[in-house]
């Protein structure tokens, strides 16, 4: 499907990288798929910097993030996301396995558009970010400034 936009993935687990990737094409649910494995590379990617000061303009139409990641945190990524005039209306999905309340009240409080815990299981898990990417690739309208659905 060509009307697919590009997801960006902020996640350091190998094995939930892989499991997401999979839920992903299994249903065909991105164009592209580009991982970032830390905060800071998340950043870089996101304001074109370093490796990725040629990237295309477009922004994502969704960005999945973990919340505990080296470098910087998911909530740094979050809070400078949502404070940058042109990168604000990036729609930003929370997937962590963090249980605790005060990380999805901080979460809400900087923006985000949900919160999902993993599930454990094998079978939640990939049917969660099926469930995800069909509403954000599919079903949502990307923000103005997104990679444009053709």
């Amino acid at each position: 499907m060509s009307n697919l936009g590009r997801i960006i993935l902020v996640e350091d687990d190998p094995k939930d990288v892989e499991l997401t990737l999979t839920a992903l094409d299994d249903y065909k649910l991105a164009n592209e798929v580009v991982v970032t494995r830390d905060g800071e590379e998340a950043l870089d990617y996101l304001f074109r910097r370093g490796n990725f000061a040629t990237r295309s303009t477009d922004n994502p139409a969704v960005l999945l993030l973990d919340l505990k990641l080296p470098k910087v945190d998911g909530l740094e990524v979050l809070q400078q996301i949502k404070g940058d005039p042109k990168l604000k209306f990036i729609p930003v999905v929370v997937l962590t396995s963090s249980h605790e309340e005060r990380d999805m009240i901080t979460s809400y409080k900087l923006g985000v558009n949900a919160y999902v815990v993993k599930p454990v299981d094998f079978h939640e898990f990939v049917n969660a970010v099926k469930e995800l990417g069909i509403f954000w690739a599919l079903v949502n309208e990307p923000p103005p400034g997104s990679v444009k659905r053709s």
